[in-house]
């Protein structure tokens, strides 16, 4: 009963209420996609397909309710991890740049006695080296599973490959979990989808010097954090 008015887009679904060739049918359902957002809408100019449009309509709303929920549950472990996972990749890869090493970032600044240099700011937090570590952190997660703590039975994702400044040294690796669906590439996901909403949120938090970086980005300003089985966890 129900078919294609005009080619589906990612953004946009058209429908008919009957397809036949010259009937007066012109009003058209139409469905939005936007940021998690569902909005539905059905018309029919013929009373006859009156209890077919709110049959439609009714399926409708409870498919948008069916992806808002979907949307709106995310693993608290998975995307905790990914956020702090995130900030402690940021913070070592900044740790690691010269911080006499500046880059100019355009404009002059104005000095006491009325001369005009170059504006410059540390190389490691400047925006732009930010925007290009962020284009790879999540390469990184590779280097994280998924770890259970052996006496409180908290999960969490850790890096298990060590790096140079830790001496080398491996963790035990009884209590990680490196296969299934709790493996490294949902923790690549999870950062990629961070990454994406809240570039600009990361990259302002990490132009400045802040001890407490990761509970800003995790817990205040995602909100990846804040349940009570975090609140003790180390950011």
């Amino acid at each position: 009963m129900v078919g294609s008015g005009r080619p589906a887009s990612a953004s946009s679904i058209w429908f008919n209420c009957r397809g036949q060739v010259g009937n007066r049918f012109t009003d058209l359902a139409k469905t939005v996609h936007s940021r998690g957002k569902v909005f539905f809408s059905l018309t029919c100019s013929n009373r006859q397909d009156i209890s077919m449009v709110r049959w439609i309509n009714f399926v409708l709303v409870l498919m948008a309710a069916a992806c808002k929920t979907a949307q709106g549950k995310r693993d608290e472990v998975l995307y905790c991890s990914a956020c702090m996972a995130i900030a402690e990749e940021l913070k070592y890869s900044i740790s690691q740049i010269d911080p006499k090493k500046t880059v100019q970032v355009g404009g002059f600044r104005l000095n006491p006695d009325g001369s005009l240099t170059d504006k410059k700011v540390p190389l490691a937090r400047s925006e732009t080296h930010l925007s290009e570590l962020l284009d790879g952190v999540c390469n990184n997660m590779s280097e994280y599973a998924l770890y259970e703590d052996p006496v409180t039975k908290q999960q969490s994702y850790r890096r298990f490959a060590p790096r140079s400044s830790d001496g080398g040294n491996f963790p035990d690796f009884k209590n990680f979990k490196f296969s299934g669906p709790e493996g490294s590439d949902s923790l690549k996901f999870a950062c990629e989808t961070i990454v994406e909403e809240l570039e600009d949120d990361i990259i302002t938090l990490f132009t400045r010097e802040d001890q407490h970086v990761a509970q800003r980005l995790c817990s205040e300003v995602s909100g990846h954090c804040k349940s009570s089985v975090f609140q003790h966890t180390d950011l």
